[in-house]
């Protein structure tokens, strides 16, 4: 993480959607916003129409019904959107909720490849993993909770930000000022934490995805701090389907856009080529 001050603090953004070509839905985590696919849609928008929205309940995106919000509601949601676009299909690409949703839309015959990058859903419900991941998330909403009444003061404070990349990426040097800023504002600015934490610890889980059809590629990252592989990627590794993609990326943590957007574009680029001429991807 490059600098020791905050550049001027973004904006919030319904969505991000630029380029021509086949249609690509981006898809960001918990309490985050389309700012961390930002650099990579602007690699992809050479070959694809990019489409990021603000999920709802998080920073520019829609507000949510509460007491009813899960990862079904949120992908009926983003059906909505897609059909407002025309898509009857779309390639998928989506960063730990996002990914549990690329799942979901997949299920839906929304998805005509899906990218699965660190997702979050790989547990039963109820088990000791659904346990674990919610455990991860309900320390932060006390922290948030007092952190935004003070103000801009956490996106400018120097250990704020550098925890904050920490807990994200690996190589915290190669995330840019001003999305660290849009990370924390993204995290001050998400009404639907708790009831998505209440949500995740209720269930339901990911259904069987062994009789998925769709092309997928699924990326985990060595040193994802949120969540690790070797508990929350055992269930995705023994249910995809034998021709799934399945990559571990070296040096990368749970958002690998923020800190590598040049890598995880080819990732999903070559997916998406790889699967329109019917080659198989390696």
């Amino acid at each position: 993480m490059s600098g020791t001050s905050a550049a001027t603090p973004p904006e919030p953004v319904a969505a991000l959607h630029l380029g021509s070509g086949a249609p690509l839905l981006l898809l960001h985590g918990v309490m985050l916003s389309p700012h961390c696919w930002e650099r990579t849609a602007v690699r992809l928008a050479a070959r694809c129409e990019v489409f990021a929205p603000a999920l709802a309940g998080h920073w520019g995106g829609p507000e949510f019904v509460r007491d009813r919000y899960s990862a079904h509601t949120l992908a009926d949601h983003l059906e909505a959107q897609l059909d407002d676009l025309g898509w009857r299909t779309c390639h998928i690409a989506g960063n730990s909720l996002g990914g549990w949703l690329g799942f979901e839309l997949a299920r839906r015959g929304r998805a005509r490849t899906l990218t699965a990058i660190a997702p979050a859903g790989g547990w039963k419900t109820p088990s000791p993993t659904q346990i674990l991941a919610g455990a991860k998330i309900m320390p932060m909403i006390p922290i948030l909770e007092i952190a935004r009444r003070l103000g801009d003061s956490p996106v400018r404070s120097r250990i704020v930000r550098w925890a904050m990349a920490h807990l994200l990426t690996k190589n915290t040097r190669a995330v840019p000022p001003a999305e660290v800023s849009a990370v924390i504002l993204a995290a001050l600015h998400c009404p639907a934490l708790t009831d998505l934490t209440l949500g995740t610890l209720r269930g339901p889980s990911l259904a069987d995805m062994s009789d998925l059809t769709t092309p997928i590629r699924l990326i985990l990252a060595d040193s994802d701090r949120v969540l690790p592989p070797a508990v929350h990627g055992r269930r995705f590794l023994r249910e995809l389907p034998a021709g799934a993609d399945r990559i571990m990326l070296n040096r990368a943590g749970h958002v690998p856009m923020l800190e590598d957007p040049e890598r995880v574009a080819n990732l999903i680029a070559e997916h998406i080529y790889a699967s329109r001429d019917h080659l198989r991807a390696v």
